[in-house]
């Protein structure tokens, strides 16, 4: 029995014997047929090989590499285009997503835009049937050359990254090239607070190439004004009047003259918010400041209050408005505004000091005159704490008498008769300024008779002017 089983290997053997001899003497049958294949569809194409034509231009759906299509490392990418020749034309346009936030204090403004380059590079030109171009994402960008495009005046700026990073490189077939990304920036803007808040304000936000001047690069607006779009802004607190673009040059003594672009927008302030938060409030305190005018001179607790509530108020309007600023070094039109109200409301306790004083001057007085009664006064001030101007005997021009007798005697001494007085005719005396101030302090509550017009007056014409330089 083993001697049959043993038979049996060795013939099996004998028969798997010339299969084995003929693979390992032709190991390369299968390759050598694919070799022959690509031999026929380059004499076919004319020594163009293009594995498996298609019928779109897709990167995913290659079977060759990127690097290999575009010839990546054929060539020196740290150099630009041209290098050693003209300067490398670079087309710019830019498309505005928002206007983040524009801050006063910190003199800066947020964007967030589409910063698109155009410019082309023969080294990375390809062969396409179809002629249609081919789209990558970042992974590419730092594998060849890109202009190095920056914002001047720029605190900070950043590329978006969600959920990969905003950025698309799109390269046709003769080497023209689109190069977009999604920024937002915070640059500086240079504010004129001097008409604050009825100010229009000019920003500008600069591009321009960091290491190659006029004579390598050179950026234009691809183009005109065509080249800056912008969507749907609306900002709280301005409204856009403007957005156009711009160019020029920029020197520096170290490295010479770029070329800069510049996208420039003007920023009108809406004022209707500054109406509700300071002008109407200070209004309503210089308003209210003139109440005292209408309360009794001797009512000092009410008119001391009103006039010390509203001198605080104004002070807690000013000090708002000055920490929301800047602290700059010149007067704005708010300050004059605001500083001018607080001089009204804090004349109108001055006013009240003057009357206060001119009362009590008055009344001590007529106590050493013998015209009023210690008990009173007293109990004028004491009991209401108002003084009743009919209970003391006031005369107003105490000289009326004396001069009536004067004339009485010049009249009889005269051989003249007097021309009969004639009707509705009044004896006018001009009177020396101490006298009327003498008449001022002996009737103090004249000068609330006077505020109640002067100061209402003085106050509307403050803001026609006002209102008339700055609006």
């Amino acid at each position: 029995m083993r001697l049959i089983l043993l038979s049996l290997r060795l013939l099996c053997l004998a028969c798997l014997w010339p299969v084995t001899l003929l693979n390992n003497h032709y190991p390369n049958r299968k390759k050598n047929k694919d070799v022959h294949l690509e031999e026929h569809a380059k004499h076919k194409y004319g020594g163009r090989i293009d594995y498996k034509v298609k019928k779109q231009d897709s990167t995913k759906s290659l079977l060759i590499k990127t690097e290999q299509l575009l010839r990546i490392e054929e060539h020196d990418f740290a150099m630009r285009p041209g290098f050693g020749g003209s300067a490398i034309p670079v087309g710019i346009d830019v498309q505005v997503e928002s206007l983040d936030s524009i801050s006063e204090v910190n003199m800066d403004f947020t964007m967030t835009l589409y910063l698109r380059h155009y410019w082309k590079d023969e080294r990375l030109a390809f062969p396409s049937g179809n002629n249609l171009s081919r789209t990558f994402d970042a992974r590419l960008v730092k594998k060849i050359w890109v202009p190095d495009v920056f914002f001047v005046h720029s605190k900070r700026s950043f590329i978006h990254d969600t959920t990969m990073e905003n950025i698309m490189l799109r390269v046709y077939p003769d080497g023209n090239i689109l190069y977009s990304v999604r920024i937002t920036v915070t640059a500086l803007c240079t504010m004129d607070f001097s008409s604050f808040p009825l100010d229009t304000q000019n920003c500008s936000l600069e591009l321009e190439s960091y290491a190659y001047n006029e004579n390598d690069l050179m950026l234009y607006w691809k183009n005109g004004n065509d080249s800056l779009r912008t969507d749907e802004i609306v900002l709280s607190q301005f409204f856009i009047e403007q957005f156009n673009p711009s160019s020029g040059l920029a020197f520096y003594s170290s490295t010479g003259w770029y070329n800069r672009l510049y996208i420039n927008f003007i920023l009108r302030r809406h004022v209707f918010f500054f109406m509700l938060q300071t002008y109407f409030p200070t209004m309503l305190m210089v308003v209210l400041s003139w109440v005292s005018f209408w309360i009794d001179r001797r009512a000092v607790p009410a008119r001391v209050s009103l006039g010390i509530t509203t001198v605080l108020t104004m002070s807690t309007i000013i000090t708002g408005v000055s920490t929301s600023m800047p602290q700059v070094s010149y007067v704005k039109a708010v300050d004059i505004y605001l500083w001018a109200s607080f001089l009204f409301v804090f004349l109108s306790v001055i006013e009240y000091a003057a009357v206060n004083y001119f009362t009590t001057m008055e009344e001590m007085k007529k106590l050493k005159n013998g015209k009023l009664s210690e008990f009173d006064a007293s109990q004028a001030m004491a009991f209401d704490g108002c003084f009743h101007d009919t209970d003391v005997e006031l005369s107003p021009y105490p000289q009326l008498a004396d001069l009536s007798m004067d004339q009485q005697v010049s009249s009889q001494g005269s051989t003249v008769p007097d021309p009969p007085p004639v009707l509705g005719t009044r004896l006018r005396r001009s009177r020396p300024l101490r006298y009327r101030l003498q008449l001022l302090m002996s009737n103090s509550y004249i000068i609330d008779s006077y505020s109640r017009i002067l100061f209402p007056l003085a106050y509307v014409l403050f803001n026609i002017i006002y209102w008339s330089i700055y609006s």
